[in-house]
């Protein structure tokens, strides 16, 4: 999977729930609100005043790790 700004909060969950904790400890501690799972990358960042290339980077590594 590879995430870009627009990719929903809640598909990245769906698609391999080892990405909690990484989303959690970047600062997106609301994975179980309905509004951020229905959340872009980039809404996401931007409510949190967060990194959105940092935190993209660290979830596509992630992914390109597990694929490996």
């Amino acid at each position: 999977m590879e995430i870009t700004k627009d990719t929903i909060i809640g598909d990245v969950v769906a698609a391999d729930q080892g990405v909690a904790p990484i989303l959690m400890n970047s600062g997106l501690h609301c994975l179980g609100c309905v509004m951020a799972t229905g959340e872009t990358i980039e809404e996401a960042c931007y409510v949190h005043g967060m990194d959105c290339d940092a935190l993209i980077a660290e979830l596509n590594e992630y992914f390109k790790a597990k694929e490996a």
